[in-house]
């Protein structure tokens, strides 16, 4: 029988020792084509085969977090694996957790699954814990860095998100202002404070020397970091040894998983959206997908144009974009309106919008963390207010429990983007019986030629159908000159 060891470099790899026929095997094993590869440029170029590779057949480098697909590689082949370094997990029971906590005095009481989570990460010391927005991940991320209680570093996406866990933090109990230091554009990047809360964009360029100090590192809406400027990071922190990975979705593809488990860990499902909502821990919740459905003299202009012409009609039309200003009007509570495009029709609809009885705020790239968290805490007073914002800013990780309604002003079919947008509406509230969610589609098919956005919808009709969402659709003609 054909031996594999495996043997611990360090905290981010770990090496295989093998024959050099499985060593060419395990390369081939460990490569997957990327997702929309030959739309990049270096692919056209030819400078590039399209494929990601998590497998070095020349070093036998191996990430850590990918030891459970090297065993079901081995059990599968029939190969024996031995163990030269202890990946075993550690012990730490539920009654330890439960014993652990009572000193954190937490002003929230862990619910079951938060707690389960907790334990988990601990026993594994690397993982991807996978949990619904609105489940309260930055809870279970403060769990962990209470337990710890040593030099830690939170990496997120967005300076929202810096702004919030730390305002998070201090709503548990936590002295935010003399344990945390937060770094976003402009800010310095040293402290001698135990947390220090950052945007990738900060801090991927640092020098290896930079991480050094942290022996823990959790990464919060893990999908949204791209792979180069995270695997940057991660293997400047080679000497930290626990890991922990938050997001609500992945994006389906197997390389996006592969990646980021090699990075973290495992991924584990900690909950599910449906259970929450029948729990009750989260908002009653329902779909009204309206169609817009165009004349004929739109629907042959359309199909003369690509998806990104089709996209630039849309977002500039003028009767659609009364269609969401007078949408938004006529509901009742405080409603997320999200847009893809900042000058072509974010900032349209926002001065479609400003002059209205009522408190409208736009939220996009060039508003600040600080800004967009001061609009979050004036929202969560307030019941008929409007915020025009970008997906970028706050389709991701903004908690909002006031919030009744959500517009999607511009098509999407990312899987990611869509139940990330969802879920700023779940958010339970002490006003708020139910959210709902406006799907604006855009029915421009011609003869047997359907338009892009149209088969987009589509796919977020799968969406809904997979994730048991409560879903009805509306037909709305539409006159346009």
């Amino acid at each position: 029988m054909e031996l594999i060891q495996l043997k611990r470099i360090n905290e981010t790899f770990n090496k295989v020792i093998c024959d050099p026929g499985i060593a060419y095997e395990l390369r081939e094993y460990f490569t997957f084509d990327v997702p929309g590869a030959k739309f990049m440029p270096a692919y056209r170029n030819k400078l590039w085969d399209g494929k990601i590779r998590l497998f070095n057949h020349m070093s036998c480098l191996l990430y850590g977090g990918l030891n459970i697909y090297l065993s079901k590689f081995c059990k599968d082949r029939g190969y024996e694996i031995e163990y030269i370094d202890d990946f075993s997990a550690e012990n730490f029971s539920l009654v330890e957790a439960e014993e652990a906590i009572k000193d954190y005095e937490l002003t929230l009481e862990p619910r079951d699954y938060q707690l389960a989570a907790f334990v988990y990460a601990v026993r594994n010391r690397r993982t991807i814990l996978l949990s619904p927005t609105a489940s309260g991940k930055s809870f279970i991320i403060y769990l962990l860095l209470r337990y710890y209680n040593a030099r830690t570093l939170i990496i997120v996406p967005t300076t929202s998100l810096v702004s919030q866990l730390y305002t998070d933090f201090s709503d548990y109990g936590f002295r935010s202002d003399m344990h945390a230091h937060r770094i976003f554009s402009g800010q310095d990047k040293h402290s001698n404070k135990q947390i220090t809360i950052s945007t990738w964009q900060s801090i991927y360029k640092l020098p290896k020397e930079y991480f050094k100090s942290f022996d823990v590192i959790i990464g919060d809406e893990v999908h949204l970091f791209t792979a180069k400027s995270l695997q940057s990071i991660m293997a400047k922190l080679d000497e930290c040894k626990y890991r922990f990975g938050f997001t609500g979705t992945l994006d389906g593809t197997k390389t996006h998983r592969m990646v980021l488990e090699g990075l973290f860990g495992p991924v584990k499902k900690v909950t599910t959206t449906s259970e929450l909502i029948d729990k009750k821990h989260l908002s009653a919740f329902t779909i009204k997908a309206i169609i817009l459905q165009y004349p004929d003299h739109v629907r042959q202009l359309i199909k003369t144009l690509d998806y990104q012409g089709e996209l630039d009609w849309i977002v500039r039309c003028k009767e659609r974009n009364n269609f969401i200003r007078n949408l938004a009007l006529s509901l009742k509570g405080n409603t997320l309106l999200l847009f893809q495009f900042v000058d072509k029709h974010g900032k349209i609809l926002y001065d479609m919008l400003k002059d209205a009885d009522r408190p409208v705020f736009f939220v996009y790239g060039g508003v600040d963390g600080e800004e967009r968290e001061e609009i979050r805490k004036i929202v969560e007073k307030e019941n008929s207010a409007i915020i025009v914002a970008s997906y970028g800013t706050f389709s991701t990780g903004i908690n909002i429990k006031n919030l009744h309604n959500i517009i999607f002003a511009s098509p999407s079919k990312s899987r990611v983007r869509n139940l990330q947008s969802i879920g700023r509406g779940l958010r339970t509230s002490d006003n708020k019986e139910i959210a709902t969610l406006y799907d604006i589609a855009d029915e421009m098919t011609w003869k047997k030629s359907r338009n892009t956005t149209i088969n987009h919808f589509l796919e977020r009709l799968k969406i809904y159908n997979e994730e048991n969402f409560i879903h009805k659709i509306y037909p709305v003609k539409l006159e346009v000159q």
